[in-house]
């Protein structure tokens, strides 16, 4: 993968930046060791690491604008960076960077159960958001399956979503109002607590921006009633397309479940041997769950599992208690971590209609086959977001770029069936040369002319989104001044 040359003047000046940067924030929020920084150079795409220039943790949106604000004096390229754990190199540095860390701002600053919200600063993780308010009987509905760790500020950057997703929507569909530092330490507030800010919609801009057009210090979420009941069947196949098949006629049906999870055999194996779920043998598992009253959500099983019948399936399995869905919830959001243990992988997110998930399924293992690759499907089935799992060795020389290789393939095939690069991952480093297969060159380049608003001096985030070829001249430019 190809990274833009370090600026070696800026290598040169580093006791100089770390002294500037120790004289605006508290002892111990700068990071600058090597052996310290090393613990910043990827985020969970492995693939690719860089060590950093130096680390800071601010603990307030005045020290993100203090710090800011010297990077853009000083031409300092800043890489925000919530918890790290992009799977698509994100908040990955570049040598000559400042990693800005918002693991420090993780208080809640205000909750407001009459109108539902929840005022956050942007390091509080996602989960401890619905923790902070299901006292109260409240919940935030996004759940990545790395919401024990991930933090609300990449939740934001990258427009996240999660299982829950299908019927609650995703991080915008949830976000009310930011609070946002530019790169020239201008502190914004964008948003607020209530629908529909006067002017025009540049919240929308902001989410999922992934960290081009400034930091993101402090977010008003949205926050939701816990529903009256919950449960989640299993539905096991003798085929992955066969499944496939059936979520788009749940869909067709007109049914709404809170989600609908796919995993295919290799996902179900180690998974069950990872969290011993209770996974039934099959090909393909779907986890459907709905909510409701217990009236409400025993109709809207009997529809699905009506369904499901005509497809002949393996097994269909009720949850019968918390217990159990909280077992079957288990299986799946350990599903990565399970199959870290047998290889290294990428993790793709390419999303389609729901009707093309018979097609792209069986094209995914013809290109396994082509590739001699294995391959691992676990996605968000009701919304298509697809998360094939490539599996490597990365010891075995080659390897790699042969996985990265059927990757691209992939992604493209997700384009070419009507769908697009990512659904919650964002483009990062991992799609960034992709992206002039979904995008025209007008329409790169008018996302471009967003950023030079923003970022005149192409400072945030670099090397990222765009791919370097469209990018050149604006970041020549950026080294010029």
């Amino acid at each position: 993968m190809e990274m833009p040359t370090p600026d070696q003047n800026i290598l040169n000046r580093k006791a100089d930046i770390v002294a500037r940067l120790q004289g605006i924030l508290p002892i111990g929020c700068v990071i600058h060791a090597p052996e310290e920084t090393h613990a910043y150079e990827c985020d969970a795409l492995t693939a690719y690491r860089c060590p950093p220039l130096a680390v800071v943790l601010p603990e307030t949106t005045e020290q993100v604008a203090a710090v800011l604000k010297l990077c853009h004096q000083q031409g300092l390229p800043v890489v925000p960076r919530g918890a790290g754990t992009s799977l698509a190199g994100g908040s990955m540095p570049t040598a000559d960077a400042i990693v800005l860390g918002t693991a420090k701002l993780n208080d809640v600053l205000e909750t407001d159960y009459d109108n539902r919200f929840i005022r956050v600063q942007s390091g509080r993780t996602n989960l401890s958001v619905t923790g902070a308010v299901e006292e109260n009987g409240f919940f935030y509905a996004p759940d990545p399956s790395s919401q024990l760790a991930c933090a609300i500020a990449g939740n934001i950057a990258m427009n996240s979503g999660g299982a829950h997703c299908l019927k609650y929507g995703v991080t915008t569909n949830n976000l009310l109002g930011v609070r946002i530092v530019t790169i020239e330490g201008e502190i914004l507030d964008i948003g607020g607590a209530f629908m529909d800010a006067a002017g025009l919609d540049l919240l929308g801009l902001i989410c999922g921006s992934e960290g081009q057009l400034g930091v993101v210090t402090e977010a008003t979420l949205r926050i939701l009633p816990q529903p009256e009941g919950a449960r989640p069947v299993l539905i096991g196949f003798d085929d992955s397309e066969v499944a496939g098949a059936c979520v788009s006629d749940v869909i067709k049906a007109g049914i709404l479940p809170v989600a609908i999870e796919f995993m295919d055999r290799l996902c179900i194996e180690v998974t069950e041997n990872f969290a011993g779920a209770g996974y039934p043998d099959c090909n393909a598992l779907l986890i459907v769950e709905v909510e409701g009253s217990d009236a409400e959500i025993d109709a809207q099983l009997a529809r699905i599992s009506e369904i499901a019948e005509r497809y002949n399936p393996v097994e269909i399995r009720a949850s019968r208690s918390a217990e159990e869905s909280a077992k079957i919830w288990l299986g799946r959001k350990s599903a990565f971590g399970a199959v870290g243990q047998i290889n290294d992988y990428i993790c793709l997110d390419g999303t389609i209609p729901v009707s093309q998930l018979p097609l792209v399924l069986r094209r995914i293992n013809e290109l396994s086959a082509e590739y001699g690759l294995q391959v691992g499907n676990v996605f968000h089935a009701g919304d298509g977001n697809m998360h094939p799992l490539v599996l490597f060795d990365a010891n075995k020389p080659g390897d790699l770029e042969k996985c990265e290789a059927m990757g691209a393939e992939i992604l493209k095939l997700c384009v070419s069936v009507g769908g697009c690069l990512t659904g919650e991952h964002g483009v990062g480093v991992e799609k960034r040369e992709l992206m002039s297969h979904q995008y025209a060159p007008d329409d790169l380049d008018l996302q471009m002319s967003v950023k030079d608003v923003f970022d005149p001096s192409w400072l945030l985030n670099p090397a990222k989104v765009f791919p370097l070829s469209a990018s050149a001249s604006r970041r020549a430019s950026e080294a010029a001044q």
